[in-house]
């Protein structure tokens, strides 16, 4: 099986002094994971933060989630969103997350019937509202928390646009707009050059994506949207981990409930203008558009060429 892996650690500032010789939680959970799959369990299973087949608990109801929008169950997957335009759907988990460190396995899958025109994807929260329809993909906007954005269409062109389906990240205190039409290449976590792009739309197998270690208190969700155009977006399980590491608690140090959601590195600010649109004729229409335009002048400097010599003869004449 093909498998994606997304490490994303929230960054925070905190009254105490780095040293060399106490490894952060996350190094040690950098080595612990390194080298290892993400089939392979580390870590304490959560059941509450958990969704495995089968889905149902008494009727429609699953037990520790809640579902919006057009999502639908069944046996085999969850399904956000049909494969049909102007669609939201989401899946919410019910219960906060009190771990300090946890590990976070998503399998999911992207497909449709579209050639080559399709989106709009699928994005997963760590948020501190859950359950609240929006645009962004499926959810809303001025969150606070992190969110993961499998972007399946681009809506931006010029130097700052990236191949697609794309994966981003954003971390935001309630204040920052993701820009749809420019793909959140103006919030996105580390730059805008570091999300990647990933082939994972149509695939025969899941993708599972795998996210490490953020504050406390924040629900998980997943959600996913359709515009104009259209694919189905399924979730077929989630799996969360809590990790135990050796962390002794320091004087001054921030209580992890209270941290306001923050990045360290994220995409330099820049003015919210259109970047110039590349040329909708492509390499050939630019080719033939070249080859006309040298003809027109050829054809503009023969007419003038043949100009001349008449009028150099008309003069002879009357010299004669």
């Amino acid at each position: 099986m093909w498998s994606l892996l997304l490490w994303v650690c929230a960054a925070y500032i905190c009254a105490q002094e780095y040293t060399p010789d106490s490894p952060s939680a996350a190094d040690a959970l950098s080595k612990a994971v390194e080298g290892t799959s993400v089939n392979e369990w580390r870590g304490y299973y959560r059941r509450e933060h958990s969704l495995v087949k089968p889905y149902q608990g008494s009727g429609m109801d699953i037990p520790y989630w809640d579902i919006t929008g057009s999502t639908m169950v069944s046996g085999q997957y969850i399904r956000l969103t049909p494969d049909m335009q102007s669609r939201q759907g989401g899946l919410w988990n019910t219960m906060p997350v009190w771990s300090r460190d946890w590990e976070l396995v998503v399998n999911f899958k992207v497909h449709g019937t579209a050639g080559d025109l399709f989106g709009d994807g699928i994005a997963l929260w760590y948020v501190q509202d859950r359950s609240q329809p929006g645009n962004v993909f499926g959810s809303k906007d001025y969150f606070r928390g992190l969110a993961i954005f499998l972007d399946t269409y681009s809506n931006h062109n010029g130097p700052h646009s990236h191949g697609h389906p794309y994966i981003s990240a954003m971390v935001n205190n309630g204040s920052l707009h993701y820009d749809h039409d420019k793909d959140g290449t103006h919030t996105q976590l580390g730059g805008e050059h570091v999300g990647c792009e990933a082939k994972f739309r149509n695939k025969e197998y899941d993708t599972q994506i795998l996210i490490l270690r953020l504050p406390t208190g924040y629900y998980f969700g997943m959600s996913a949207a359709t515009g104009d155009l259209a694919d189905n977006h399924d979730i077929v399980s989630v799996k969360m981990f809590e990790q135990e590491f050796a962390h002794v608690e320091k004087e001054g140090e921030v209580n992890r409930r209270n941290i306001e959601p923050a990045a360290e590195f994220a995409a330099s600010p820049r003015d919210h203008v259109e970047d110039p649109r590349p040329s909708k004729l492509g390499w050939l229409g630019t080719t033939v558009l070249l080859i006309i335009g040298i003809l027109v002048v050829v054809a503009v400097l023969g007419f003038g060429l043949i100009f001349l010599q008449k009028r150099q003869e008309r003069s002879r004449k009357r010299f004669y």
